[in-house]
């Protein structure tokens, strides 16, 4: 088979080191110390124009004089020379090229230089694919590096170099520091390394998105494939959007579409480093749930820990499972008198033997159909009388249950690490924190209920044409109808007389609203009169509306229900249009609740949306999945011109919902 630039660069086999030096402590020296580390590597060129020798080997003076053409060239040279020998390595033949340092102002020269080649970097420490034995590295790192299957794609070069040495059974299928991504971008390697069968989980660390088409591909592959994808975000803060800039010269992405990014494919969002780590050893090391059931049980040494934990689950949504009368009664049998069975369960005793009781005590729970994780919830300390009751507790269960097990941590700083070493050999991944623990559960949980792949784009439907000019409310509202989302009975007046006819077609009482041009939010500015009983009131209400605002209005009947919903689009600048439901009327932006998804995602599974905003009426549902839909379907139609759609109120009546009002942009 033909192998690509792409493949040329991850496996290759044969290396080229530009700037390999002699002289010690130089990233020359050490860019050809791991090079010739790399064990899956059949050849090593050491390219220096002067050194005669360097590690023992003879060099090449230049790429130019090489014999054959290299698989992977490694840039070890200073940044002025970047786009000289980037062009060397294409006219070499070369596949591709890492660039490590940041090539101030010459961004634009090194992309041109590097056309043809795939691109690693700039601004990055590298890659490692310890599956294929490559050390594509500027800095010494452990020797061997395990292989394993773990993807890791990350922006930070100093998160790649920490999560290659934590204690955690973290090993890697691939590990990439993509940096500035003038060539490849974290999509480009997330689909090579889902192509492979030895890739089972993905970690992300990202500050923006430089190519959407190729991450929306890499994680469809992942949802496809049933990988689950861990990703770490920054740049969600203004601070922290400006520091994203300063650092790689990228926009940072905004939150709303990760959010939709990442619901869309069932990626697990994390929200710090402890989170990403716990999370990856639990699906890299531990079971994965067939299904889910009513939650988690954890099993503890310590009434107030015990506490704390539930204190946290609520906090992060995670639940516990509510114990069936049988492993009530088994439970009870084991506690001392005055201990409560209950979820958490604090089974610590000081008459019974330690392990027995905690292995009852999680064989119990783990029996349990309601509880789909058990969890054994000590502090893991070195016991100094060798005491080794609670590592032998977790192995037994692990061994007689085919539910995940973990042991979870509330004080990681105290973790005997050769004792959670011996558990994460055997399968039993140790957490090591409360919070990010227990919302790696919750991932863990999560999984067993992916989305539905979203749906390719059918292209425009056409039937509605682009609107022309200023959209009106009835233009608005028409537009929506046009989708099949029923809205409210819509009359413009552009005078007095005409407000009172309209009135007098949809009955009193009715709602006056202004529809003058550029008065987008018009319930603010006192644009929108309520309840309007009859033809007197119309007439004084028309009157202030058009002293304040203008004279141009809608008359629409009043409608009343029993909940309002918002429906909208949103930009985002590298994904395109968003889908967003909220819970609405006038205090939709206070009241802050909403859920986004990808279009092609709602159109996929409507109801998911809904679901994931909490608190829906349970007559709301259904409309509000439908409305979505409809509203997700005429995104997509009308993305050339569409920036921006508000539908709210959206209220919920006997007869379903009725949108009363919209904005385009």
């Amino acid at each position: 088979m033909r192998r690509t630039p792409l493949d040329r660069l991850l496996t290759p086999t044969s290396v080229a080191v530009v700037g390999a030096s002699a002289r010690p402590g130089s990233f020359g020296e050490r860019l050809a110390i791991e090079a010739l580390r790399s064990a899956g590597v059949s050849r090593v060129d050491l390219i220096h124009p002067q050194h005669a020798e360097v590690q023992g080997r003879r060099t090449t003076p230049t790429l130019g004089d090489l014999d054959h053409a290299p698989d992977l060239v490694l840039m070890g040279v200073p940044d002025r020379v970047i786009p000289e020998q980037l062009a060397a390595a294409a006219a070499a033949g070369a596949g591709g090229a890492v660039v490590f340092g940041n090539v101030p102002g010459l961004a634009a020269d090194v992309r041109r230089a590097a056309e043809g080649l795939a691109l690693c970097g700039a601004g990055c420490m590298g890659f490692v694919n310890p599956v294929a034995g490559v050390r594509a590295i500027g800095y010494l790192e452990r020797d061997p590096i395990p292989a394993g299957s773990i993807a890791l794609v990350t922006h930070s070069g100093s998160l790649f170099s920490a999560m290659l040495r934590t204690h955690r059974r973290l090993e890697y299928a691939l590990a990439v520091s993509s940096g500035q991504e003038l060539g490849l971008t974290a999509g480009d390697y997330l689909c090579w390394a889902l192509e492979r069968e030895e890739t089972r989980v993905v970690g992300l660390f990202l500050e923006t998105i430089r190519d959407a088409g190729s991450l929306r591909r890499g994680l469809a592959l992942a949802l496809e494939r049933d990988v689950p994808v861990v990703a770490l975000t920054v740049g969600a803060s203004s601070a922290g959007r400006a520091l994203v800039t300063a650092h790689s010269g990228a926009i940072a992405g905004d939150d709303a579409g990760w959010e939709a990014l990442f619901a869309s494919y069932g990626v697990h969002r994390v929200r710090d480093v402890e989170e990403l780590v716990d999370t990856l050893e639990l699906f890299a090391v531990g079971r994965r749930l067939r299904h889910r059931s009513a939650g988690i049980a954890t099993v503890h040494d310590s009434g107030a820990e015990r506490t704390l934990v539930a204190d946290i689950g609520e906090a992060e949504d995670v639940p516990f499972a509510a114990l069936a009368d049988e492993t009530v009664a088994r439970l009870g049998e084991l506690l001392d008198d005055g201990l409560v069975v209950a979820n958490p369960v604090d089974v610590w005793g000081r008459g019974a033997d330690t392990e027995e009781l905690f292995t009852a005590a999680l064989d119990a729970v783990a029996d349990d159909d309601g509880v789909d994780v058990v969890a054994l919830a000590v502090d893991l300390v070195e016991e100094y009388d060798g005491d080794e009751s609670y590592p032998h507790a977790a192995a037994r269960v692990h061994a007689t249950t085919d539910k995940p097990v973990v042991v979870l941590s509330a004080v990681p700083a105290a973790i005997h690490q050769p004792r959670a070493a011996q558990l994460r050999e055997a399968g039993i991944p140790v957490l090591e924190g409360a919070r990010s623990g227990l919302r790696a559960l919750g991932h863990l949980r999560d999984h067993a209920d992916p989305p539905r792949l979203p749906a390719a784009s059918s292209g425009p439907a056409g039937s509605v044409p682009e609107p022309t000019g200023w959209r009106d409310a009835v233009t608005t509202l028409g537009l929506l109808a046009a989708y099949g989302v029923s809205v409210v009975t819509t009359l413009a007046a552009s005078d007095e007389d005409g407000a009172v006819a309209a009135a007098e077609v949809v009955g009193y009482p009715v709602v006056l609203k202004t529809d003058e041009p550029g008065i987008n939010h018009r319930a603010r500015l006192g644009g929108v009169v309520v309840g309007v009983p009859d033809e007197p009131s119309l007439r004084a209400v028309y009157s202030r509306l058009r002293e304040a605002l203008g004279s141009r209005v809608v008359v629409q009947p009043m409608v009343t229900g029993q909940a309002e919903y918002a429906l909208g689009v949103v930009p985002d600048p590298q994904l395109g249009p968003l889908v967003l439901v909220a819970h609405g009327g006038s205090l939709i932006e206070e009241l802050g609740s909403r859920a986004l998804a990808l279009p092609e995602a709602v159109l996929a599974d409507p109801a998911r949306l809904v679901t994931r905003l909490g608190g829906v009426l349970d007559a709301a549902v259904q409309p509000l999945a439908d409305a979505a839909a409809a509203v997700a379907r005429l995104a997509l139609d009308h993305a050339g011109w569409l920036a921006a759609l508000d539908v709210n109120p959206l209220i919920l009546t006997a007869d379903g919902l009725v949108a009363v009002d919209a904005l385009v942009e």
